[in-house]
């Protein structure tokens, strides 16, 4: 077989022979490189270069990550733990129960119960329509008002105030997302209107506002407690976490003098004269003769603390201690007192008395205008002659007529445990006129309180030595320990002898011919006195279609006294006197406290009164005649 023609071209150069040298070797046997020429490097992007660079990237980020893990877990670890457990714990207050008020017997005035605030954090809450459809039924609420309420910017609202604890259970056992409760307790007063104006009521915020709940605050609100517990992620506790609490401790108990039997029939009675279309406002206080207890003290028209909040602010004081009245010829009653303690009179002494008589610019009158007829000083006091009183002040002086009063307490409060005391108003004598000189000795131009008005008389009856009046009777820690409130010292105003002629003449009033005979009370001796007052016009600040404020106060048995009952009735559109209104109530009154207190009936009858220098000579005494 032929071969193939050879290729037509250049003809191929001979090759080299293969150099059978070895090759040259690295460092200083190598090769010198030719003047000029150049050495091309390795590129970074690969061998041994590549390498390293990637081990730097690789490595430099790990010893940041270790590094940072070392500080978090090493140095700053305990600091975050602790802010995480910070942020899952929550503080709730635990709310002391307010301690009770009760009456001298133990009888509830006001307490208070358990109760909770269901609150909602909005943030946390899963599905705010599912869950106000779940708590309207409980809560009693409706879902539009739930639901805007789960619904709303922030993280904490309120959904219910005051819920009972069997409604907080039913609540917690359905395990609602970011509904919670804390403590909202609820005050109680059980005896509705009974006492209220005594005992006050509280804010809504649980704190004294009035009354015995406002003057007795730091006792009765005792101290709250606290509980830190740490929660979930929908705000719930977790069972094995931190759960702390220091208790609550509760308030004091305060018993009052007050007897809760007495005070319902008193007001009751009040009640009634309120009811007769005249009488816009009827007070009443009851006090023990002997230690100036308040034993009843309530007006009409009255109030529930539960209702504090819907009810007419003008009513929510204790009118009868803030609210002061001219009280009329009970105060002829002092007058006489100073007379006959400064020797200017004696129950016998016999009087020429006109029925009007001058007194600077004005003409002062009795009741009804006379001629002259022989009074003897009890006669005076029993017929509330005005002239006769006057012309016996004259005789004590202003000066020493001032000191009785206030000797009596008229000008000062008493310290009752009560707030917005009045002292009344009694003006220096120094700054009487004429015509202040003639009224304030007849009870007018002289302005006091139902509380102090009674005081006088408790003066009276219990020989002449004046206990300032009290409302409380005991203070009971939550340990057990009972105190007794501090109480003013008793002052003797008078003498025992004055107080006893006093106590006679008094006597007199409610007797024959004397201005009360509605003031008796079937089976007792009775001493007390009426009056008849001008009522200041508040719309015009005069006496011009003022009406009058008519009053009685008394003590019984008058042979042995042991209760004291002042009342007052305000009646603008009326003149009717206060032996017609105020003495048929004190004798009601009076009536149920003998017989609750157990008071046996007068052993003796009562005595038979000289009015007139004609009765005295009937009976053979006689007695001096005055001008």
């Amino acid at each position: 077989m032929p071969r193939p023609a050879p290729r037509v071209g250049a003809p191929r150069a001979p090759r080299e022979p293969l150099s059978r040298e070895p090759l040259p070797r690295s460092g200083a046997f190598a090769p010198r490189r030719a003047p000029g020429s150049r050495r091309v490097g390795r590129p970074l992007t690969s061998g041994p270069g590549r390498l390293w660079w990637g081990l730097v990237l690789v490595v430099v980020p790990l010893l940041v990550v270790t590094g940072k893990l070392v500080l978090l877990q090493g140095v700053d670890g305990g600091a975050y733990a602790n802010a995480a457990e910070q942020d899952r714990l929550r503080t709730y207050p635990i709310a002391a129960l307010r301690g009770a008020i009760v009456d001298r017997d133990g009888n509830p005035f006001a307490y208070t119960v358990d109760a909770s605030r269901v609150v909602a954090d909005p943030t946390v809450v899963e599905d705010p329509e599912r869950t106000a459809l779940a708590l309207t039924a409980l809560l009693d609420v409706p879902v539009s008002d739930l639901t805007d309420e789960l619904t709303r910017d922030g993280r904490y609202v309120v959904l219910a105030r005051q819920v009972s604890p069997q409604t907080v259970d039913a609540i917690d056992d359905l395990g609602l997302a970011g509904v919670f409760f804390e403590d909202d307790p609820v005050r109680l007063y059980p005896a509705g209107t009974v006492g209220g104006q005594v005992i006050g009521f509280v804010g809504r915020d649980g704190e004294g506002l009035a009354g015995i709940e406002l003057d007795f605050q730091d006792a009765l609100a005792g101290t709250d407690g606290q509980r830190r517990v740490e929660v979930g992620s929908g705000g719930n506790p977790i069972p094995s976490g931190i759960d702390e609490s220091t208790p609550a401790t509760g308030g004091s108990t305060v018993a009052l003098t007050i007897d809760q039997d007495v005070q319902f029939m008193a007001e009751q009675r009040l009640a009634q004269a309120c009811a007769d279309g005249a009488t816009t406002r009827a007070s009443a206080v009851v006090l023990d003769v002997h230690t100036g207890q308040v034993v009843a003290m309530g007006s009409c028209p009255g109030y529930d603390p539960a209702r504090a909040g819907s009810t007419d602010p003008e009513l929510l004081g204790n009118p009868l201690v803030s609210d002061v009245f001219e009280p009329g010829s009970v105060m002829k009653a002092v007058t006489m007192a100073a007379a006959i303690e400064e020797g200017r009179a004696t129950p016998d002494r016999v009087l020429s008395v006109n029925g009007h008589i001058q007194a600077g610019d004005a003409v002062v009158t009795d009741a009804h205008d006379h001629a002259p007829v022989d009074w003897t000083v009890t006669g005076i006091l029993a017929k509330s002659s005005n002239v006769g009183t006057i012309m016996l002040a004259r005789e004590v002086g202003d000066e020493t007529l001032e000191r009785y009063l206030r000797a009596f307490g008229i000008g000062e409060r008493s310290g009752i445990e009560l707030p917005g005391e009045s002292p009344g108003i009694l003006q220096d004598s120094a700054d009487w006129t004429e015509s202040r000189a003639a009224n304030v000795p007849i009870g007018q131009g002289v302005s006091v309180t139902t509380l102090q008005m009674a005081s006088i008389f408790q003066t009276i009856a219990n020989d002449g030595v004046r206990v300032p009046p009290r409302v409380v009777g005991s203070v009971t820690a939550p340990d057990g320990t009972t105190s007794t409130p501090a109480a003013a010292e008793p002052v003797r105003v008078v003498s025992e002898d004055t107080a006893d002629d006093l106590a006679h003449m008094l006597e007199a009033v409610v007797g024959p011919g004397g201005t009360a005979p509605l003031g008796e009370v079937d089976g007792y001796r009775v001493a007390g006195k009426t009056g008849t007052a001008q009522r200041a016009n508040p719309e015009c600040g005069c006496y011009e279609g003022g009406g009058y404020v008519t009053t009685f106060v008394g003590f019984a048995p008058a042979d042995d006294p042991q209760y004291v009952v002042a009342v007052d009735l305000e009646r603008p559109t009326s003149s009717a006197e206060g032996g017609q209104v105020a003495a048929p109530v004190f004798a009601d009154v009076m009536r149920y406290v003998l017989t609750e207190g157990g008071v046996v009936p007068s052993g003796t009858p009562r005595p038979d009164f000289a009015l007139t220098g004609e009765d005295l000579a009937e009976a053979g005494t006689g007695g001096p005649a005055g001008d």
